[in-house]
């Protein structure tokens, strides 16, 4: 019996990766749309796949049938599988299917890990499938926009009209503090007005992401110490990885630490930023920072009450990463840093350009916090577009010359 699940309300808010998603649907006979749970990737595909059948491994007889009888699963024309990380050989069938009649279309897979960093999956149907993330919902997208931040607009524009295009903003000036607090996931973000009932979300949130998502990615022997490290990383954000340090803090052995952080990173909750550098092979040897995907879980998980400026830089790179994630040529999304102290939170490398971000909860920038992004610009030339300084006031000017400080909200 295929069951036949409904929508959430509060879920239908139109998502930045939903044109990529059809798109590809028409190019690939495999989509695959992967995020953290409860992010609305099972909506946003029953809206996108209106005339496939859908079922979910959610559902034990489903999930048994998967196991049992993964042809006859798979024998209707078009199918969307959900929580597909559930039965990875399932992915044999698809492959086996999809090589017999290779459809566009044919497949849409939602799954709340990424199958291509998964060790249980030894299928990633590569030639097959295209896999697009689903981080939480944007400001804009809270807004009913529909989108991410103006990135594009800005790679588009000349960097003198940038002020014009910024003022032309339609999305409304408010307080990054409450953004941050209720984070991205459409349930707290979309449909819980009051901190209480999104304390109790962000806690039912975490049970079920220790006590059934992990166990089904990798065996933990102790929810305690997982659920440890998870508050000493989203106490760093922003911050450098150390691994050493952060499992020292944790009572906890460094391969332990390292698989351990590898299981967040895999259920997307955490983000590793890398290094810029011109060599590439650099990037993956630097440190990288560390963030979380969404802030209010972050702030829950820390048992921080109020925001700190780390928590707007995340909200800015959650932002960069939905855009990301809608681009089929996927810009670069790292920090920058040199020996010599100066730092950039943000470096964006997308068509043979760099955009370097700062970010500043401070409603009047000075001078002086623009210095980093004067040094990036004269190390890079040409290559580098003007700086932004983001702040939280209300003023858009030339702080100096190619430093651009902009309000946030106007820019996500």
């Amino acid at each position: 019996m295929i069951i036949i699940h409904s929508m959430n309300t509060h879920d239908s808010l139109p998502r930045t990766a939903a044109d990529l998603v059809r798109r590809s649907m028409r190019t690939a006979p495999v989509v695959v749309v992967t995020g953290a749970r409860q992010t609305g990737k099972s909506t946003l595909a029953q809206q996108v796949g209106t005339d496939m059948v859908y079922v979910s491994l959610d559902d034990i007889e489903i999930l048994d049938r998967a196991q049992r009888q993964p042809d006859a699963l798979l024998s209707v024309p078009r199918l969307i599988v959900d929580e597909v990380q559930r039965a990875p050989d399932l992915l044999l069938a698809i492959k086996r299917a999809v090589d017999a009649k290779r459809t566009p279309g044919r497949f849409l897979l939602t799954g709340s890990a990424n199958l291509l960093l998964m060790q249980r999956v030894s299928e990633s149907l590569a030639g097959r499938a295209l896999h697009i993330p689903l981080w939480p919902l944007t400001r804009r997208e809270q807004l009913g926009l529909g989108r991410a931040g103006l990135w594009s607009e800005i790679f588009a524009t000349p960097e003198k009209e940038w002020p014009a295009l910024l003022r032309a903003s339609t999305a409304p000036r408010e307080d990054w503090r409450a953004l941050a607090r209720r984070g991205g996931y459409p349930t707290p973000a979309h449909a819980l007005a009051a901190p209480a009932d999104r304390r109790l979300w962000f806690a039912g949130y975490t049970q079920t992401y220790l006590e059934r998502d992990l166990r089904g990615l990798s065996e933990v022997s102790s929810l305690a110490d997982f659920r440890r490290l998870m508050r000493a990383v989203c106490l760093r954000i922003g911050n450098l990885v150390n691994q050493a340090e952060i499992g020292r803090d944790c009572g906890l052995p460094q391969p332990t630490t390292h698989r351990h952080l590898a299981l967040m990173e895999t259920s997307y909750q955490l983000v590793r930023l890398p290094a810029y550098a011109v060599n590439r092979t650099k990037r993956l040897i630097k440190a990288p920072k560390v963030f979380w995907s969404d802030t209010g879980l972050a702030m829950f998980l820390a048992g921080e009450g109020e925001p700190r400026g780390a928590h707007l830089e995340n909200l800015v790179l959650t932002d960069l990463l939905v855009w990301r994630g809608s681009e089929t040529d996927a810009p670069e999304i790292l920090y920058w840093r040199t020996t010599a102290g100066d730092e950039i939170d943000f470096v964006v490398e997308w068509q043979g350009r760099l955009l370097p971000i700062e970010v500043k909860s401070a409603s009047r920038p000075r001078l002086a916090d623009a210095r980093s992004l004067q040094t990036f610009r004269e190390e890079y030339g040409h290559t580098a577009l003007a700086g932004l300084l983001l702040h939280d006031g209300h003023e858009i000017a030339w702080l100096a010359d190619g430093i651009l400080a902009a309000p946030w909200w106007r820019v996500f």
